[in-house]
């Protein structure tokens, strides 16, 4: 048997081209995945990127809302401590009698039967007003009374401090 060289030398070149061919193919299909790989990792670094930026400016925004709200919060109590303070004060006053406190009575209100005298002492500055002094257990509940609304109404305005402070973006 004869073994016809011409197709097996036209088996053997059709094979390398085609070996050829593939290994073209890989070459340039390989090249064009190495280029896109590259370009992925760049989005994917810019991406990290920008969310560590993203990250970062909450952390600093989250600080600073922080810090402005523990300086609130001392504000607050300074005020709390402050009126304390008044109110401890001026009931101590009452107590030791340093302070009276003395309401204005109606002189018009003639059905009162009141007959409490319109004099003042040299030291007044309301001439000829009815006056009445009160008792001072009554005065200690009345500064106890004036005590909770000044603590309520400091405790309303940190309130309103603290969720105008959270409510608006920055």
């Amino acid at each position: 048997m004869a073994v016809p060289w011409r197709a097996v030398a036209v088996l053997a070149l059709v094979l390398v081209g085609a070996g050829g061919a593939w290994q073209f193919q890989d070459w340039r299909y390989g090249s064009q995945l190495a280029e896109q790989a590259r370009l992925h990792g760049e989005t994917l670094n810019q991406l990290t990127l920008a969310a560590a930026a993203a990250q970062q400016a909450q952390q600093h925004k989250r600080l600073a809302l922080e810090q402005s709200l523990a300086s609130s919060k001392q504000a607050h109590y300074r005020k709390m401590a402050d009126a304390q303070r008044d109110q401890d004060r001026l009931r101590d006053r009452l107590a030791t009698a340093d302070v009276r406190l003395l309401v204005l009575l109606d002189a018009t209100d003639v059905a009162n039967g009141c007959n409490v005298s319109a004099s003042t002492s040299a030291g007044g500055v309301d001439h000829g007003t009815l006056r009445a002094r009160l008792d001072p257990a009554r005065a200690q509940r009345i500064i106890g009374v004036t005590d909770d609304g000044d603590r309520g109404l400091i405790a309303l305005a940190a309130c309103q401090a603290y969720a105008k402070e959270v409510s608006i973006p920055k």
